[in-house]
């Protein structure tokens, strides 16, 4: 469904800044989060995790751990759906292991017992027996004729023939001749380049409460960014009717991609299957980084022709991601973001999807498109610098516009990179003077957006306020921006609005909270429930007044007559209509379903300044800039907050974090304490330019602002860090140690 109805340009509500609805409760620890939900006789669970990174699963024996006091279930794969094929078998086969330990940290089997302390004795207690096999980590490595094999079969019929049975998905896309384009430039330049798999670092750990009685009626309650998809991927594990199963999202301390995958719930519905009696799991920090999922490690190539002016002939890119021991790395999505900001008539792209003994990957905003911009970019700041250009002219040049054809395909719709240019290159910070040591950066970069399975209902008082009921968590503020739109529709006050997330057997099904989804999605699907209770008002004032439906107009609140041929009756606010609709026919309700399909397309271009000490090789980002198109912004203190997020993430992940596994597969640095993400004291003020060039397929012109944030910031900073350094930095991230090995490395003439 795209959107084809009248567009808002005069607004009220929208773009104001009120106090979000959730900070009371959130300031004042009321709110409920994952691990808040308690129950009567609720038993506590822990999983028991291979300390290896393949191995075969000889035997369990869970009997001395069955004896101890406490226990009152244990459960393996044995007790799962025996039927599960496809992405359900992936999920299943990640959450408890088969036949294979395939990744250190890959759950075995599970217990619950009357204390979390007798839980986790009881885990200890378990005796199982491996049969050691030989494990690969390193994309590349994992691609190489000689590496074990992980799972054979696991391809898809897109790989082509003669490739590694870890290759389990290929991608191809692009349009036109590069060779020819090749030959027409001035300058070229290939390089590589190679990043590590980060975690999304969100501050709460997974958590959840279960119940499943033996009647096949359950409750689930757990932080996620998806209890329609939680309800779906349980139903199915553990062959469960789906509309027994009602799920409930919890407040959400974090999640940036990271939940909306499924890990913990079908165990823990297992352990209360079995023990008849509730079930609680949290997850530790070191399970958190041990089993749930990173994004994707990459190795890349590209390749980009310019002409001493400045136009880009032709880009090439291959891009290798590793998505852990099962299908999913965002190969695809990596290769097609690579080249969109920019319009080229010869371009072409590769995405590999590669199995590693890893745990299975999860998005990370804009799943795949950060690590695409650093190579891309790089590349295009390396062009400029040798053909001494502008590094924002140049981008102009070639900036995607209304009509460019997509290096993945369609024609673009409008769009608003040029803006983002053209904004960042006037902002003060452009023309700043740099001090010796010190380097600038700059980086576009670009998300799809998504639509997906939406549904809302708004249900409205009698005394004239509002409740609307989502189906997708808030992770970004969207229960504020849902309230606006809606008030703005209504007419009504935003304060008079509120916003639930509903559970399962409240609406009909919503997808994810993810892809920068939820405004644009929820939002469209918001304002075409209000308007649906608009025209329930209005057929309730035309009935009062004894005039024609078609006769009666909503302004301000109030219906009114649409001329004076309609007759001459004063407005009625809402709240006249509403207090007496239980005798004019009934409650008015609201509703909309259905899957938006014009989410529009997005784009930012980041500015960053840093500095490098040459002699430790410490970095520091001393001032930064987002520019981004958000469309239209609801909440503009909710949209800078999502730009500035996207920044400090991706300054964590260019400059400190990584997985770092030894050589025998086992993840190195698995709490907060080895695995560093920024505090306040690492970060630089951000600053923010919210660019609005409005998205036809959204009545408001929103477009998703969480994803985009974080695919320019790689690329920008390595931009500014080898220019402060004065060496190219191909390897995120670009640590002290690595910084030093580059300029040893060009001082001897590397």
């Amino acid at each position: 469904m795209a959107f084809d109805g009248p567009k808002r340009t005069d607004f009220k509500y929208v773009g104001t800044r009120p106090n979000r609805p959730d900070g009371f409760d959130k300031v004042t620890g009321r709110a409920k989060f994952g691990a808040d939900a308690t129950a009567p006789g609720m038993l506590h669970a822990a999983i028991v995790r291979s300390p290896h990174a393949h191995a075969k699963i000889l035997s369990i024996d869970t009997s001395k751990a069955e004896a101890l006091k406490g226990v009152k279930a244990v459960v393996t794969r044995a007790d799962f759906s025996t039927s599960q094929t496809g992405e359900n078998w992936n999920i299943l086969e990640n959450i408890m292991a088969g036949e294979k330990a395939l990744y250190d940290g890959h759950a075995i089997c599970a217990i619950a017992a009357t204390t979390a302390l007798a839980a986790r004795d009881a885990v200890r207690l378990v005796e199982v027996e491996y049969e050691v096999l030989p494990h690969v980590t390193d994309v590349d490595k994992a691609m190489a004729d000689d590496a074990p094999v992980i799972r054979a079969g696991a391809a898809d019929a897109s790989v082509p023939e003669g490739l590694h049975p870890n290759v389990v998905r290929y991608h191809e896309s692009g349009h036109g001749d590069v060779e020819k384009g090749f030959a027409e430039a001035d300058l070229i330049v290939e390089d590589s380049f190679l990043t590590e798999a980060t975690h999304q670092g969100y501050i709460e750990p997974h958590a959840c409460l279960a119940q499943l009685g033996s009647d096949g009626k359950g409750e689930v309650w757990c932080c996620t960014q998806g209890h329609f998809n939680v309800q779906k991927v349980c139903a199915a594990l553990l062959d469960l009717e789906t509309s027994q199963l009602r799920v409930t999202a919890s407040e959400i301390g974090g999640g940036f991609g990271g939940k909306t995958a499924v890990f913990i719930e079908p165990v823990a519905l297992a352990l209360s299957r079995k023990a008849n009696r509730p079930v609680k799991l949290v997850m530790s920090r070191a399970e958190v980084f041990r089993a749930t999922g990173p994004t994707s490690s990459t190795s890349m190539n590209v390749k980009i022709g310019m002409r001493r002016d400045g136009k880009i002939t032709a880009a090439q890119g291959t891009f290798r991601l590793q998505g852990g021991a099962f299908p999913g790395a965002p190969a695809e999505m990596t290769a097609m973001c690579a080249f969109a900001p920019y319009a080229l008539e010869n371009v072409h792209q590769v995405g590999y999807d590669v199995m590693s003994n890893r745990p299975k990957q999860a998005a990370y905003r804009a799943p795949g498109s950060p690590m695409a911009a650093f190579a891309v970019e790089s590349v295009i700041d390396e062009l400029c610098k040798k053909l001494e250009l502008d590094p924002i002219d140049v981008r102009l040049m070639n900036a995607s516009k209304e009509g460019t054809k997509a290096s993945y395909g369609p024609k673009f719709d409008r769009i608003g990179l040029v803006e983002t240019l053209e904004a960042a290159k006037a902002h003060p910070h452009y023309s700043a003077p740099l001090k010796e040591g010190q380097g600038r950066g700059i980086s576009c970069g670009f998300w799809f957006n998504h639509g997906g399975e939406t549904a809302v209902s708004l249900a409205l008082s009698e005394d004239g306020t509002a409740a609307i009921s989502v189906g997708t968590p808030d992770i970004g503020g969207s229960r504020a921006s849902m309230a606006l739109m809606a008030a703005e529709e209504l007419g009504i006050p935003y304060e008079n609005i509120r916003t639930t997330i509903a559970d399962t057997a409240t609406l009909g099904y919503n997808e994810i909270s993810h892809g920068s989804r939820v405004t644009y999605a929820s939002g469209l699907a918001t304002i075409k429930a209000a308007r649906d209770a608009v025209d329930k008002l209005c057929t309730r004032a035309a009935a009062k007044w004894g005039i024609d439906r078609d006769a009666v107009v909503w302004e301000d609140g109030c219906a009114k007559p649409s001329g004076h041929n309609a007759g001459d009756f004063d407005p009625l606010p809402l709240a006249e209509i509403t207090k007496d609709m239980g005798a004019t026919g009934g409650p008015i309700v609201g509703h909309f379903e259905a899957t938006p399909e014009g989410a529009g397309v997005s784009f930012a271009t980041h500015i960053v300044d840093s500095e490098v000490d040459p002699e430790t090789g410490q970095t520091k980002v001393i001032r930064y800039t987002v520019v981004q198109d958000a469309g239209k912004a609801i909440h503009p203190t909710y949209v800078e907050g999502q730009y500035q997020g996207g920044a400090a993430q991706g300054i964590g992940w260019a400059l400190n974090e990584e997985y770092i596994y030894g050589e025998d597969g086992r993840l190195q640095n698995p709490l907060f304490l080895d695995y560093r993400i920024p505090v306040a004291s690492d970060l630089p003020m951000i600053d923010t330019v919210i660019v609005e060039v409005p998205n036809p397929g959204h009545p408001h012109g929103v477009r998703g602002v969480g994803e985009t944030s974080i695919c320019p910031p790689l690329a920008a900073i390595a931009n500014s860090v080898s220019n402060a350094a004065g060496v190219r930095l191909r390897q995120l991230p670009m640590s002290p140690p690595r910084i030093l090995e580059a300029l040893e490395r060009q001082a001897n003439g590397g």
